[in-house]
């Protein structure tokens, strides 16, 4: 909202881990105004409960949502990028398993060729290099740093 003047109208793209930052993003979106755009690999989808919920509040608030497990996809016209660990605490025994499902899943300039001109990117910290590359995470478009400093507000 700072960076964009508003959030209706936006298309939020989520490409990652179906986690509860994700969650978070599922329950409030539509209420938002904005439009979300998910890509999990098979076996790590949103929880379903939540799921069913966002596509009520999707039909309710006339916002669009795409669930699928193309990044790509997800990507396309999107004006936000978002990821988060693909690790969470006490998943590290799933270390292996996990970066092996995620394989394609990280945010680069390649996979943001077809976001909105306008595409910015937003990570709730820390980062590893496999979610998202230097060059998008250091970019001009990168929000990450705001994010953290806007959070240090709520906490």
């Amino acid at each position: 909202q700072e960076h964009y003047g508003g959030l209706q109208g936006l298309t939020v793209a989520w490409i990652g881990d179906g986690n509860n930052v994700l969650h978070s993003f599922m329950m409030s979106a539509a209420k938002l105004g904005m439009h979300l755009r998910i890509a999990t690999p098979r076996g790590f989808e949103p929880d379903l409960r939540i799921t069913k919920i966002t596509e009520q509040n999707s039909k309710e608030y006339g916002t669009k949502l795409l669930l699928t497990t193309d990044p790509l996809e997800a990507a396309d016209s999107a004006n936000v990028l978002v990821t988060d660990t693909w690790i969470s605490m006490g998943q590290e025994q799933e270390k292996k398993e996990r970066l092996k499902a995620f394989q394609g899943y990280q945010i680069t300039m390649q996979s943001v060729k077809s976001a909105a001109s306008n595409w910015t990117f937003l990570h709730c910290l820390p980062r590893k290099p496999e979610e998202v590359d230097d060059e998008v995470f250091y970019s001009p478009q990168s929000l990450v740093f705001q994010e953290a400093e806007n959070r240090k507000w709520t906490i």
